[in-house]
């Protein structure tokens, strides 16, 4: 049952990862509409693909201007 559990955690934690990614690159301009899918697609790849984006298109996206609070 332990050995379950810690399954579990390291799932979670893969979870939360991935998900930090996808909203990354929802809230970055890539240039293209496709390369924005094509990074999109490369960060739900299952358990690397946050990785992937992390080491090679994190620092490829500009953060979008967009008008929030106090602009």
């Amino acid at each position: 049952m332990e050995t379950v559990i810690a399954w579990i955690k390291i799932g979670f934690v893969f979870l939360i990862l991935t998900l930090l990614a996808i909203i990354d690159v929802t809230r970055k301009d890539f240039g293209t509409i496709q390369k924005k899918a094509i990074w999109g697609l490369v960060a739900v790849v299952p358990f690397i693909g946050w990785l992937i984006y992390l080491v090679f298109g994190f620092r490829k996206g500009k953060k979008q201007g967009g008008g929030g609070a106090g602009k």
